[in-house]
């Protein structure tokens, strides 16, 4: 899955925030939800518009994004 089909970000959906591609929920609403407790299973059901595998890639390329930054 390429980065353009896991999110994306534009000035006129959502003011610019960085969300889940072709859909308004922005990356930060997984976040939140997984910081809550709330399983991934609760997240998509609650965002059906997000797929299993843009929440799955999202999450590793952060995962990526912060070793490396921590490297």
């Amino acid at each position: 899955m390429t980065k353009e089909q896991i999110v994306s970000q534009n000035s006129h959906v959502m003011n610019g925030t960085l969300v889940f591609a072709g859909t308004r929920v922005p990356v930060e609403v997984l976040i939140q939800h997984l910081v809550a407790g709330d399983s991934l299973d609760t997240f998509l059901c609650n965002f059906p518009t997000v797929s299993r595998e843009q929440a799955v890639a999202y999450l590793r390329l952060t995962l990526e994004f912060v070793n490396a930054r921590v490297a």
